[in-house]
């Protein structure tokens, strides 16, 4: 069988998740993110701009799974995760039709947050 591929990107105003967690509290923060992911960002000097990328790479991956014809992806069900040397990993947390690979790189400024996603099967 032939590796299959599909890539997603995506990129927030930094601004825009501070809006939001500001109009909604908790309650985004349940809907878009898990708590291990609130806390990590939370111990960080700018929490809006690490949930922003978080965000984006959540809709990166998110888009390139709907690429393979995957349906429902509510986006705390995809856990943004670093590695003891800093990358950032992806864990998803739903049950899909396919076993997948995400590989994913975040970057960020103060106003913009971006990422990429590649996810693969075969």
């Amino acid at each position: 069988m032939a590796l299959e591929i599909r890539v997603g990107t995506d990129i927030v105003e930094v601004a825009r998740i501070g809006a939001k967690s500001d109009e909604h509290g908790d309650k985004f923060f349940r809907h878009v993110f898990t708590d291990s992911e609130v806390a990590w960002c939370q111990e960080r000097a700018a929490p809006h701009m690490h949930l922003a990328g978080r965000f984006a790479a959540k809709e990166a991956v998110k888009k390139a799974l709907l690429a393979f014809g995957e349906e429902t992806i509510p986006l705390n069900s995809i856990e943004v995760l670093r590695e003891e040397n800093g990358h950032p990993r992806v864990e998803l947390r739903l049950k899909l039709s396919r076993t997948y690979d995400c590989q994913i790189s975040i970057s960020h400024t103060d106003s913009l947050a971006t990422a990429v996603a590649i996810v693969t099967h075969q």
